[in-house]
């Protein structure tokens, strides 16, 4: 009972992510951007972040997205080099000394603390991975070398009209490939409307094998409702959120898990972690352990976390309370360290999901 993916001997590589890849910059602990004398580089973008830990997981990975040729897009390729991720298909652009025509996206991030949440203010506005369109990348050839899945999401697709071309070519490509497509929906209001994100999402459905979203997430990016909930989405009724997973299954009768996070804010420092799966060839959610109270360092990349951590269980042939098992553990694991990309090793990863606790290891 597991996904059927290709053979791990007969591909090459085991993930490719699709999406934008960004430098971050953050003031040191909980410091705010107004005041900050001194910024932390770190590099991260939601689909990115999945093809990294995976890789530091020990499958073989690879990402495409675009960088611009100059020392800030070095930055982010020697950062996926070090762990051993696949940069073939990578598309690279000519610097104009300005970055009128293409640069790197930068968000300016604070790590909230207490009462204060983390807030990010984007810089990303014509970046090089906005400007890729259909033709940049061969699918043929990528998916030719043997790809057994390929994740990507709503922050890809939103980044410009070119983008939502591209991601609708890389999944048809996939779907074609015998690939397994994870999509994670990933509103970001500040990047497009949900009106242009329903418009641009529901054709994409028929390609998605693994479906990843919060409440807000499938009514703002799929027009889905949970009953009980207010405009704020400050509480989430568990039963009233499976009747609509079970409603979005219905409709897209391809769709093999539905995954979502199930985050309640204690404070910015605080919070209640946990995850739910939904296995639509038993009509059966599945539950991962609960994190009561878990200490954050830095929230960024929690959602990724789980993502790659429940396709670390089904690249092994594990099943689907093992996959949500995996994937709730390593999104609490990556909030206790700083930055968007996992450190998380996969030592740490299988002991914490066998029960393990936080005794000192000597």
């Amino acid at each position: 009972m597991t996904l059927p993916l290709k053979p791990a001997d007969r591909s090459e590589l085991d993930l490719v992510s699709l999406g934008e890849c960004m430098i971050r910059l953050s003031p040191p602990g909980a410091g705010r951007i107004e005041f900050a004398t001194q910024l932390e580089v770190w590099v991260g973008g939601g689909e990115y972040n999945v093809a990294y830990a995976l890789s530091r997981l020990g499958f073989r990975t690879g990402w495409v997205g675009a960088l611009v040729d100059n020392p800030v897009g070095k930055i982010i390729l020697n950062h996926a080099r070090t762990v051993g991720m696949d940069t073939g298909h990578v598309v690279t652009m000519p610097y104009d000394g300005v970055g009128r025509e293409a640069r790197i996206g930068l968000n300016f991030t604070e790590v909230g603390a207490g009462p204060r949440a983390s807030v990010t203010l984007y810089d990303r506005g014509h970046s090089a991975t906005s400007k890729l369109k259909p033709g940049d990348i061969d699918w043929k050839k990528l998916f030719g070398r043997g790809v057994r899945w390929l994740h990507t999401g709503g922050i890809f697709t939103c980044l410009s009209p070119t983008t939502r071309q591209v991601a609708a070519e890389a999944l048809a490509a996939a779907h074609e490939a015998g690939t397994i497509v994870s999509y994670d929906l990933n509103f970001r209001s500040k990047l497009w409307s949900s009106k242009d994100a329903i418009a641009t999402t529901k054709p994409l459905m028929k390609y998605i094998d693994c479906l990843i979203g919060n409440e807000e997430d499938f009514q703002k990016v799929l027009g889905y409702e949970v009953e009980g909930t207010s405009e704020k989405l400050e509480s989430l009724p568990i039963e009233n959120y499976k009747k609509m997973v079970r409603r979005v299954a219905k409709d897209y009768p391809n769709l093999k898990v539905i995954g979502t996070t199930l985050r309640e804010v204690v404070s910015a420092s605080e919070n209640h972690w946990s995850a739910i799966l939904y296995w639509a060839a038993e009509d059966r959610f599945y539950e991962g352990p609960k994190f009561n109270r878990l200490i954050i360092e830095d929230r960024v990349g929690g959602g990724d976390g789980f993502a790659s951590g429940f396709a670390y269980a089904f690249l092994q042939g594990k099943g689907p309370q093992e996959a949500v098992n995996y994937g709730t553990c390593h999104g609490a694991l990556l909030q206790t360290t700083r930055g968007d990309t996992s450190q998380i090793t996969k030592e740490e990863l299988e002991r914490v999901a066998k029960g393990g606790g936080a005794r000192i290891i000597r």
